[in-house]
Parts: C-alpha cells; sequence; structure tokens
C-alpha cells in the first residue's frame, strides 16, 4: 500500500527531473479568499504526469526496462512515459485516443515514442494498451491506478506544505484520481486539518459519483471538452484512497472552466489547458466552501491545444458577459441603426458585428430584426445596455 516512505522516495527520484513548480498569488480570480495556483502547467512536458510516469519506470528492474513500456493516455501521461522512457533508454509504445489533441499527439512523438491511435475516448485506448503488454510482455504504466504513479504525484503535496504550510484547502483536479489521492494522501499526512477537494468536469464525474455513493461508478460516455480528465471510471486504488482522504469531489461545467482558463490568461498570465482548469473554475464559482480561507488551487496541466484554445477564449468570453448578442426588433425606417448603436456607445460597449433580417409573416411590412453583437464588461453593464434601450422604446427579443 502506498505509504509516506513512498512520498519520500519519489521526491528523491523526481529531484533532478522533475521541477518544483511554483506557487503563485492569484487575488484577482477570487477575492473572497486568498487563492493561490500550483502551476503544473509549468512543469517539463507541461504537465504533473512526468512525476508519476518516470517514479514508476525508474522502480521498474533492468529485465523489465528491457521488454519495453507500454501506457494509455489523454496525452499528457503519454508525454510523461515518453519523456522518461527516453530519459533511461526504453522502448516505449502509447496508446492515445484518435480524438487526443494534434499538439499532445505530436509533442509526444518528438519524444521517440512509437504512437498508437485508438478509436474513441481514453478507456478505449486503455483497453488496446493492456492487450499490448499482455501480448508483448512490455510493463504497463498506468496513467493513475499504481501505487509508484500515485506516489510521484504525491510529490506535488509535499511541495505544497512546504511552499504554503498554513494552507487551508487544496484544490485538485480529478480524472482517474491518480493526482487527486496522492496529494491528499501527502496533504493529510502532514497537515490532517487542511480540507482536500477534488473537481472534475461534469460530463465525466464518474469519481463525483463514486464518492457519493461510496461505490464504483462507470460511465456509459463522457463528454468534456477538458480530454486529460475524461474518463469513465476511477481507479480502484485511487477510489479507495479518495473515500479515505478527500473531503469531498465536485463538479464544473465546461463554461465555468472556459471562464477560469480565461481568467488565468488575463490575470496571472497563464495559460491552462481544461483539466488543468477546473480547480480554480470551483473556487472561482463557489463550489466549495472556502471564503475567507487560504487556499490552493492546482493547475495540473497548460497542453492545451491553439485551435481549442481560440474556442475555449471566445465561450469564456460569453460565459463572463463580456461578449454577446442582442436581437432588437425594429422599424425598418432611417436613423434607427445610429439610434441604436449611439445609445450602445453612450453605455461604453463596443459593437463587433451587426447583422440585418428583414420582418417575419407576423410583423408589420416595414419591420425587421437587428442582431449587434457587443464586447462588455460583465453582465452587470450588459443589463444596464438592455434597461437603456427598453428606456429608449426599443424591444428586443
Amino acid at each position: 500500500m502506498l505509504s509516506f516512505d513512498m512520498i519520500h522516495a519519489a521526491g528523491r527520484t523526481l529531484r533532478d527531473v522533475a521541477r518544483k513548480t511554483d506557487i503563485i498569488v492569484a487575488p484577482g480570480l477570487a477575492p473572497a479568499c486568498d487563492l493561490r495556483l500550483k502551476t503544473e502547467n509549468l512543469q517539463r512536458t507541461g504537465a504533473f504526469k512526468i512525476r508519476g510516469a518516470y517514479n514508476k519506470i525508474a522502480s521498474l528492474g533492468e529485465a523489465e526496462r528491457a521488454k519495453g513500456v507500454v501506457a494509455c493516455s489523454a496525452g499528457n501521461h503519454a508525454q510523461g512515459v515518453a519523456l522518461a522512457a527516453s530519459r533511461f533508454g526504453v522502448n516505449a509504445t502509447l496508446f492515445l485516443p484518435l480524438a487526443a489533441p494534434i499538439s499532445k499527439i505530436e509533442a509526444t512523438r518528438r519524444y521517440g515514442a512509437d504512437i498508437r491511435l485508438s478509436e474513441g475516448v481514453y478507456d478505449d485506448a486503455y483497453e488496446e494498451a493492456v492487450a499490448h503488454a499482455r501480448d508483448t510482455g512490455a510493463a504497463f504504466i498506468h496513467p493513475f491506478d499504481d501505487e509508484c504513479v500515485i506516489a510521484g504525484q504525491a510529490t506535488v503535496g509535499t511541495e505544497i506544505m512546504e511552499q504554503f504550510p498554513d494552507v487551508d484547502a487544496v484544490v485538485v483536479p480529478v480524472g482517474g484520481g491518480g493526482l487527486v489521492s496522492g496529494v491528499a494522501f501527502a496533504v493529510k499526512a502532514l497537515n490532517p486539518k487542511c480540507a482536500v477537494y477534488g473537481v472534475q468536469a461534469a460530463g465525466a464525474d464518474s469519481m463525483a459519483r463514486s464518492f457519493r455513493r461510496k461505490e464504483p461508478f462507470c460511465a456509459d460516455a463522457v463528454s468534456t471538452f477538458a480530454d486529460g480528465i475524461a474518463v469513465k471510471i476511477p481507479g480502484k486504488l485511487t477510489k479507495a484512497l479518495c473515500d479515505q482522504y478527500v473531503d469531498d469531489v465536485v463538479t464544473v461545467s465546461d463554461d465555468e472552466t472556459a471562464a477560469a482558463i480565461l481568467s488565468m490568461m488575463e490575470t496571472q498570465k497563464l495559460v491552462s489547458e481544461g483539466a488543468g482548469a477546473v480547480a480554480v473554475a470551483a473556487v472561482m464559482f463557489g463550489k466549495i466552501a472556502v471564503g475567507g480561507k487560504k487556499v490552493c488551487a492546482v493547475v495540473s496541466g497548460g497542453n492545451i491545444d491553439v485551435n481549442i484554445l481560440s474556442r475555449v477564449i471566445n465561450r469564456g468570453l460569453l460565459k463572463a458577459g463580456r461578449l454577446t448578442s442582442l436581437t432588437i426588433e425594429l422599424t425598418d425606417k432611417p436613423g434607427q441603426l445610429m439610434a441604436v448603436s449611439a445609445l450602445i456607445a453612450k453605455e461604453g460597449a463596443n459593437v463587433i458585428r451587426v447583422h440585418y433580417t428583414p420582418g417575419g409573416e407576423n410583423m408589420d411590412i416595414n419591420g425587421c430584426f437587428l442582431n449587434i453583437s457587443m464586447e462588455t464588461r460583465d453582465r452587470d453593464h450588459l443589463e444596464r445596455i438592455k434597461t437603456a434601450l427598453r428606456g429608449a422604446g426599443f424591444t428586443m427579443c
């Protein structure tokens, strides 16, 4: 079973491999608490996964390494295994879901691993990886349900307690549970009074459901852009550790995660992937009771595909009320557009797109619809604009 001695040993193994990432103050993200971020998005390979992967491969004997290693991953674990294998001169075969971000696939390939793409999600890649390990004798490096892997991830927790010793609560992203179970074990061993919360995407909430039901839950499907935590079922070992050491597991929506990514970019100049941002989203949107407390949220990874990032930023702006569209019913006559635009400008918003549509059969023959896209400061600002438009006699659809 996992022990604190194993975690200390992992720390020694990783001393010259994994970076001791900074904890930074983030006052603009959640003013109600003293929030700080553990920046594992700045870790080598762009995520915490190098810790567990390297620690596991380091534990293998020479005969085991000679047969190679195999792993499955949505991308971050694959990069960690590929880098660790290259350090030890071990052949690595890595199974990734076909839907994994191209940036993660190519980054893994650059470490020299043999890449195999699987139809479906992580769990489908898992089945193929296990079969390959069985057929070839290669050592299977599980992404989360392995004591050596968990011990490696737990070093995130020991670093947090060293860097932020008076922390009241640690908030951790959850997929299969390797990070949260290791962090919770380490944190509770060093300070039993410190709360540990896990956070999942609402569309991939198997650990949250398992935690509440006190029995394993397997989702039929997962749906979230946070690919790093899109797991159908948690690990047996990780679930047992979570049941014992984690205080609660909550969920956030993809919109909330997108808003957290945008906020971290703007206020902290940090780029996070979806999986890395869920812990921050939980604090920002009040999913856990941390008002007035000292809180550390783990930003577990930063490997977001640039094509997805543009969509995430747009969704974050929509969630924050900073990008919106209004449809206004007008009479098609000169001066109407000028009147609407002048009113919006007076309220301090910025119009970025205008689209005119002739009215339908239930409107006056001179009726039309005006769809205006604009940038606003926040939702309160948007409501002030709507109130001003109504006050000027305009009707919004």
